[in-house]
């Protein structure tokens, strides 16, 4: 086992690795910019290493700060966290290169999987259902008229590189086309320096399902059920639950032991997820993300197991702690996620918190970096919190969230926080249902605010 990792992140997932590192008995190193010298991940950590100034490209995303780091410090391993270097293959290379583990996947897999072509074309090797779509990027126009009549409109244009919801464009006839194309070309040309995209159908009503699953590297997965993360806003999750409303045993039992086996047949190593729409009882493939997700927790909270753990123990060479047999679904957790944004615009609102109560209780959890006293950077996500609940069933977790919320005070100097916008969420009937898609917030949201 490692002696000691280093945390290559900040805010709420650094403490949640730092405190599974106390649990092991591992020491941990925190890297930190100058804007987080008083974060509670470096207060917490056992050594702590400022590796540059608050711009991200400074120091959370400077690759020499943090192999620094690591160097100095004597670290064995590093975990990345989500976000920043979570998903840089070149990152994995390097730690390669200078002997350091790094505790997720190879980079040969976060290289398949960060390109949606590869990542589409992987997904329907191995059995995975994918949505229909071009064979790989379309270049011009012509080409992507013959794609979008052979699959039938609508159609959504998506860039290779793409990410956040960048270079995507839906076209609902042939007139709207050419303009859809031009555009997600330009827009991920400046976002991500590539101008590629391909083409898929674009589904009406669907739902965003997940599928947790977890290799060993060694030919060994499991799967550990479905999220739905259908409440979404400009493709960003606020809201995410499991098991999911709409899926059954059976079906959760057939999708998740074709992912199982998928990751198996490629030796994957530590925690994945395997996305999907799902409409009409059909699954189909969207990406996967090649790292620990935000929403890990409420997967966790249903199978009492803790996946940070599992990710730093199989990247020391251990064997999983459980098998498929043992991973039964216990009640249903949900996940809200708190940024210092004001509701209705979303506008970002950092500041000095002067008051901070995270709520308690039976089946409450509070993943955040806050205290009193501490000032939100304004450098970074805007997410300071996630709000996590677990019930025997669904409407004993809406019940919990709902008291949950009312427990939670954040206040300070020009901050405020998304949670009104839940408290309005659980007073409508769709949420109570589980009758939602990944539209419908947005459309709740034009409707309520205007």
């Amino acid at each position: 086992m490692f002696e000691k990792i280093l945390i290559a992140n900040r805010g709420e997932i650094a403490l949640r690795v730092i405190r599974a590192c106390k649990e092991m008995g591992i020491r941990s190193v925190a890297v930190h910019s100058t804007a987080d010298s008083d974060a509670m991940h470096v207060r917490m950590a056992d050594e702590s290493v400022c590796i540059g100034p608050a711009p991200s490209s400074q120091s959370y995303l400077s690759i020499p700060a943090i192999v620094s780091a690591c160097e100095i410090t004597g670290a064995e391993a590093i975990h990345p966290g989500y976000g920043f270097l979570s998903e840089n293959a070149a990152f994995v290379q390097v730690l390669e290169d200078h002997g350091i583990t790094f505790i997720g996947p190879s980079a040969e897999h976060i290289r398949i999987m960060g390109d949606k072509i590869t990542a589409k074309d992987t997904a329907k090797r191995l059995g995975i259902p994918v949505v229909p779509g071009s064979d790989g990027g379309v270049a011009e126009l012509a080409d992507a008229k013959t794609v979008a009549g052979q699959i039938g409109y609508p159609v959504i244009i998506k860039a290779t590189a793409g990410g956040g919801g960048r270079g995507m464009k839906v076209a609902r006839d042939e007139s709207e086309l050419e303009v859809a194309f031009r555009t997600a070309r330009s827009e991920a040309k400046a976002a991500f320096g590539n101008d590629e995209v391909y083409i898929e159908k674009y589904l009406q009503r669907p739902r965003h399902i997940e599928i947790q699953v977890f290799g060993d590297g060694k030919g060994n997965a499991v799967h550990l059920g479905e999220r739905d993360c259908s409440l979404q806003r400009r493709h960003q999750k606020v809201f995410e639950e499991a098991p999911g409303p709409v899926i059954d045993a059976a079906t959760r039992a057939k999708i998740g032991k074709i992912c199982a086996d998928a990751v198996a047949k490629i030796n994957y190593i530590g925690a994945g997820t395997i996305e999907f729409l799902y409409e009409d009882g059909e699954f189909y493939f969207i990406e996967m993300n090649t790292r620990l997700q935000v929403e890990h927790p409420v997967t966790e909270a249903i199978f009492g197991v803790d996946l940070v753990r599992e990710q730093i123990r199989v990247a020391a060479g251990l064997p999983l702690e459980f098998r498929q047999e043992d991973l039964t679904v216990n009640g249903h957790a949900i996940e809200v996620r708190i940024n210092a944004e004001k509701v209705p615009d979303f506008a970002p609102r950092p500041g000095r918190v002067t008051q901070f109560h995270a709520p308690g209780g039976l089946g409450v959890r509070m993943d955040s970096a806050l205290y009193d006293g501490y000032v939100i950077p304004s450098h970074y996500d805007s997410l300071i919190g996630k709000l996590i609940v677990h019930g025997r069933d669904r409407p004993e977790a809406l019940a919990r969230l709902k008291r949950a919320l009312s427990e939670l005070i954040v206040d300070g100097q020009g901050v405020e926080t998304t949670v009104p916008l839940f408290h309005a969420l659980l007073a409508d009937e769709d949420i109570h249902r589980g009758d939602y898609s990944i539209h419908w917030l947005e459309k709740w949201l034009a409707r309520t605010y205007g």
